[in-house]
């Protein structure tokens, strides 16, 4: 598979902190934020060294995988022709700190990825890299390296699985595919699979015993059963 360039929106703590994965794992990588590059390079050369750091048009333009590393509710600024062909995996989380009190974006019934999706009609969406804090990523990476984590992640598009796996591998995780966009439901907050940094098979046990959690009770109770 030829090698690609990644692209992390969002240069706050999860984006930094992917983007000196990316570099390790040795990918071409580029990063963003709202921010000019002018203030942001210094800051990225010292978290993220040999990452470049650029606009996110240029991003955009120039990345074969973008990883969205913003705010949920700043998903309304992407331009969805400016993503049109890109596989984009989607990192958000509904926070109500950054987000609103009242989370008028996703629901029980309809995921923060599948709106991500919605929105970026002409992009191939996944759900990857939401449910591990950022503080867990590079310290399990570096304490477990025999034994890696299970990475989770949920898409509608088959033909972008071996990207999605190709990235989650190589930055140092176990690939864990739950299927269809819908199943990112199960990696939200909220979820007891939110927050896990845990070898597969205890992924799948917990993900197996998912729907007897209150969370799980919720999901059916809004679903009119599992998710299918």
């Amino acid at each position: 598979m030829p090698d690609i360039t990644i692209g992390i929106l969002g240069a706050g703590k999860l984006g930094s902190t992917l983007a000196r994965l990316s570099m390790h794992a040795g990918f071409a990588t580029l990063i963003a934020s709202r921010r000019p590059v002018s203030q942001l390079k210094w800051v990225i050369d010292t978290l993220a060294p040999g990452a470049v750091t650029t606009t996110a048009s240029e991003l955009i333009a120039g990345a074969d995988v973008i990883i969205l590393a913003i705010p949920l509710s700043h998903y309304r600024d992407l331009d969805p022709d400016a993503f049109a062909g890109k596989t984009v995996l989607d990192a958000t989380n509904y926070w109500v700190e950054v987000d609103g009190t009242v989370n008028e974006i996703s629901t029980l019934t309809h995921s923060s990825s599948e709106v991500i999706q919605d929105w970026l009609p002409a992009s191939k969406v996944a759900k990857a890299f939401n449910h591990m804090g950022y503080h867990d990523l590079e310290i399990e990476v570096d304490r477990k390296p025999t034994v890696p984590r299970a990475m989770a992640y949920a898409t509608d598009h088959d033909e972008i699985r071996p990207v999605v796996e190709q990235v989650v591998s190589r930055f140092g995780f176990a690939p864990l595919d739950l299927g269809p966009l819908r199943f990112g439901l199960l990696l939200e907050p909220g979820s007891p699979l939110f927050g896990e940094a845990i070898p597969t098979d205890e992924f799948r046990d917990k993900l197996a015993a998912i729907y007897t959690s209150p969370f799980g009770q919720k999901v059916i109770a809004a679903r009119g059963g599992q998710i299918q």
